[in-house]
């Protein structure tokens, strides 16, 4: 079901730094900064041949994201982006094997302007999975 590896998106306390990190230490190609609003996030893309890293910096009082850096204050892998070619499709078997899809079930448009979901840690090895539609 799942397809490629699309993006490990990590939730960084201070964009600036990390961008400089990923690219001047590392040498990486990163994206302009991009608010994402209806997220609550401010995402950088490193741009990887074979992948993507998602920098997330929080957005607004109320992001997801801040929560998360609460927590781990220093930053770290948030989630992980598979895709997959058909989302309804997958939300359906994975809501039929018992997997649970978080929010309403319904698909959101996300940072790429595709439509994703997210589903529960505990069901996959304490890791937030993200499906997004390629």
């Amino acid at each position: 079901m799942i397809g490629k590896l699309n993006h490990v998106a990590i939730a960084v306390p201070d964009l600036d730094a990390a961008v400089r990190t990923y690219r001047d230490v590392l040498g990486a190609q990163v994206s302009a900064p991009v608010a994402q609003p209806a997220h609550g996030v401010t995402v950088v893309f490193v741009l990887l041949e074979n992948t993507k890293v998602e920098l997330l910096h929080p957005l607004g009082e109320k992001s997801p994201i801040q929560g998360f850096l609460d927590k781990n204050p220093s930053g770290g892998i948030h989630h992980v982006c598979y895709e997959v070619a058909d989302i309804l499709a997958a939300r359906d078997k994975l809501k039929a094997s018992g997997a649970r899809v978080l929010g309403d079930g319904e698909p959101k448009i996300g940072a790429h302007d595709k439509p994703v979901l997210f589903l529960h840690p505990k069901d996959f090895n304490g890791t937030l999975v993200e499906l997004e539609q390629a």
